[in-house]
């Protein structure tokens, strides 16, 4: 179904012919499973809490804990895609300022219960088509792309021994070669993963797996030497977080 799905739905309404009048009009609908039923406000503040529905029939007036102040209780964030019901108008500039999808008048117009509802889905495929993005995975960096006179090389992130600043530009370290691309360290650090390539120092990156040595200095500071006997400069901001990847990688056997 993607992003539209079924729809989790609790229903809150302290007058059981109103929330009857709603459950009956749900149960005809094939993408809704009602989750649960409450009679005041806050027994149901208890329930989202505990198990947040994807959308909210909730009525407003209602004694000790109302419709509005349940919604203001809960973090914006938090709150799920609302449909307000109410026999009165003078609740809906404070109810659109809780950003609630509908706001239905009792009684409930049949044509305007199915349009609320169709607000409700579309509002609700757009909260699940951030998440899904936001959870997607990030794809760290798999090579470089540098001018080589006329040529443009594309360089594996393996290949690379370590990366040194060059003001807004980067010097990759590749075997006995240098290349320049058009990148800060500050941004080189985030799009590279941070299991194999770490910072050790303002002005410089390393391939972890082929660190052989780390030499602490009595300043906290300390000097690494990779494989092929470069040695380089790690400072004491990077200092713990180096020696706990080196520690979960390993250091690579030394070749000397």
């Amino acid at each position: 179904m993607g992003t539209r799905g079924m729809m989790r739905v609790l229903v809150v309404d302290d007058e059981p012919l109103a929330r009857g009048g709603v459950l009956a009009r749900l149960r005809a609908v094939p993408d809704v499973e009602v989750i649960g039923e409450h009679g005041d406000g806050a027994s149901a503040l208890a329930a989202i809490v505990a198990r947040p529905p994807d959308l909210l029939f909730l009525d407003i007036e209602m004694p000790a804990l109302d419709g509005m102040a349940l919604l203001a209780s809960l973090p914006a964030a938090g709150r799920p895609v609302t449909i307000l019901l109410t026999a009165h108008e003078q609740f809906a500039v404070q109810a659109f300022a809780l950003n609630v999808v509908d706001y239905l008048l009792k009684p409930v117009d049949e044509d305007r219960f199915a349009e609320a509802l169709e607000r409700a889905r579309q509002a609700l495929a757009v909260r699940r088509q951030a998440a899904t993005a936001q959870a997607a995975p990030v794809p760290w960096l798999a090579r470089f792309t540098v001018r080589y006179g006329s040529r443009l090389l594309f360089v594996p992130v393996e290949d690379v021994a370590w990366i040194e600043a060059s003001g807004d530009y980067a010097t990759l370290h590749v075997g006995e070669r240098e290349y320049l691309v058009r990148e800060p360290l500050n941004r080189l650090v985030t799009l590279l993963d941070p299991a194999r390539f770490l910072r050790v120092h303002r002005s410089a990156i390393v391939q972890l797996d082929l660190v052989s040595e780390l030499r602490t200095l009595g300043n906290r500071d300390a000097v690494i030497r990779l494989r092929d006997g470069t040695a380089l400069r790690a400072s004491r901001t990077y200092i713990d977080t180096l020696l706990g990847a080196l520690e979960r990688t390993g250091p690579a056997p030394h070749n000397g």
